[in-house]
């Protein structure tokens, strides 16, 4: 017979509050067609993006981080002491180590919890969601700090006609806590290894310092490519979270997409067959595809207009790099 005291966690967890900070910079497509060939015009059929936001040297990974930690915490009612966990989705923290997560931790006076960073792309808060979720469950933290943030304008190559004008720079975060009734579903989460070259960094960090190319590393995609696996199957993947929760589309008050493509976002609605009366976040007409920080940027964004309301139901998903996705289904804080 086991020694080991079994753990006790909460029966179930949830969302308890949601913060997002975007740079103050706002940069249209006018500002990208300075390094590319290309139009507004052509920019918004292709992706649906009219304008992003930068960062300046001063809104660092850290800072926006932090800025979004306070407004989720603060949203979650309870104190930044009572954070248990930090967990940090992040592509462009250029420190290998330490992990963002204990700066972030620090900053936003959290104490001393466990705090680690994930690299998951853009289906890194679908990711750190999940792993929260089991703290959460398992008993190993009461709350646990979520955040997905990038600035992916330091990625960017702007005279890459193909990517220049996808990216932008955010960071989103949410609580996540104990919940007497379901409130997070199961996650459906995998990865498509076979593909991960079709989007990748373009020179490893290695190969920079040895060689100093001309250019500093920059993300690359192949677009079409991403736009078939990302339509065909984030849908089918899509479907699967809401049947594991046990969910029709016609249940559901809210899409939440990773904020890619509108022309994605778009397909994906009229493959799930989604109802008029679902709420589909479409962030990235504003804010560009900022990865691991969309969808929590596009869930705050829906609650502080009144597009979407506490305690409604929520379909989320994330996909990219590697090839990497993440879906489940969530009550709304």
């Amino acid at each position: 017979m086991s020694k080991i005291k079994p753990s006790q966690g909460a029966p179930y967890a949830r969302i308890m509050g949601v913060g997002g900070y975007r740079p103050t910079r706002v940069v249209p497509n006018e500002v990208i067609l300075e390094t590319i060939d290309s139009s507004d015009e052509w920019i918004r059929s292709r992706s649906g993006i009219a304008t992003r936001h930068w960062a300046s040297e001063q809104e660092t990974v850290a800072a926006m981080s932090v800025e979004a930690s306070g407004k989720a915490i603060a949203d979650a009612g309870i104190t930044p002491e009572q954070i248990g966990a930090v967990i940090v989705s992040t592509v462009s923290h250029f420190k290998q180590t330490p992990a963002i997560a204990t700066e972030i931790a620090h900053k936003v006076g959290a104490g001393r919890p466990a705090a680690f960073d994930i690299s998951a792309g853009c289906a890194g808060f679908g990711y750190g969601l999940t792993l929260a979720k089991g703290m959460i469950v398992e008993g190993s933290a009461a709350y646990v700090l979520v955040i997905g943030v990038e600035r992916l304008s330091d990625l960017t190559d702007l005279s890459d006609r193909a990517t220049a004008f996808l990216f932008g720079d955010g960071a989103g975060a949410v609580v996540v806590g104990p919940s007497k009734v379901p409130a997070i579903g199961p996650t459906v989460w995998g990865s498509e290894g076979d593909k991960s070259e079709t989007i990748k960094q373009t020179v490893a960090w290695d190969t920079f310092h040895a060689e100093r190319p001309e250019k500093f590393p920059a993300i690359t995609q192949e677009g079409q490519a991403v736009f078939r696996w990302a339509v065909f199957e984030m849908a089918k993947v899509a479907q699967q979270a809401l049947d594991a929760a046990g969910i029709s589309p016609e249940d559901l008050d809210v899409f939440i997409p990773h904020q890619a493509n509108m022309r994605i976002i778009d397909s994906m609605v009229k493959t799930l067959k989604l109802p008029e009366h679902v709420t589909v976040a479409r962030d990235v007409e504003t804010t560009g595809n900022t990865s691991a920080a969309s969808i929590p940027l596009a869930m705050e964004r829906l609650l502080a207009t009144g597009q979407a309301k506490s305690g409604d139901t929520a379909l989320v998903i994330g996909f990219g790099a590697g090839l990497v996705y993440a879906a489940t289904v969530v009550t709304l804080p």
